[in-house]
């Protein structure tokens, strides 16, 4: 179960680094939340300064600390300059399943990072924080994340709806070390 995540979890793949959000991440986040491509299938505030984008950076970092979320900026295994975030958020009561985010700059899609990332994220989530499930909203016309999560072992939870965003679909994966929720 979910006790802190102090020390912060670094994870790795062949070609990534997932590191904490730093404040040095604040132009990449800012262009993440506020760049209009990037946000089509999300609805979320957006970042009407750079001053905002350090606000949700900072909101970021205390959520972690009082381990509400896990926060990664996916960054190359040879460069520390931020290319996407992911996420483990959402946590239910009993620490037992969460709501998986992420999101990538357009540079750099389409070469299978997110696919590493994720994969290293559902890893770390079953075996380190022992999760039973986990969950991605995605919206339904958001074609290329609903491959990436069929792609990864999630299926479409056909009896769920998301209230808040009736254009949400949702997916889960099921910890295979758990016969049964």
């Amino acid at each position: 179960m979910k006790s802190g995540f102090s020390p912060f979890p670094v994870l790795g793949t062949d070609r990534l680094v997932l590191r904490r959000l730093e404040l040095t991440d604040l132009h990449e986040i800012f262009f993440i939340r506020s760049e209009p491509e990037m946000n089509k299938f999300i609805e979320r505030p957006k970042p009407a300064s750079l001053r905002e984008a350090e606000e949700f950076i900072l909101g970021i970092q205390e959520n972690i600390a009082e381990a509400r979320s896990l926060y990664w900026a996916i960054t190359l295994a040879d460069h520390p300059k931020m290319i996407g975030t992911i996420c483990l958020w959402n946590f239910s009561n009993q620490d037992t399943c969460a709501e998986l985010g992420y999101e990538l700059i357009p540079a750099y899609q389409g070469q299978g990072y997110l696919q590493e990332a994720l994969r290293a994220v559902i890893q770390y989530g079953f075996s380190k924080i022992l999760l039973r499930r986990m969950e991605a909203y995605t919206h339904k016309d958001n074609l290329r994340s609903i491959h990436l999560l069929k792609k990864n072992g999630f299926n479409q939870e056909w009896h769920l709806v998301d209230p808040d965003h009736p254009s949400n679909i949702i997916f889960s994966i099921v910890n295979p070390d758990f016969e049964t929720l």
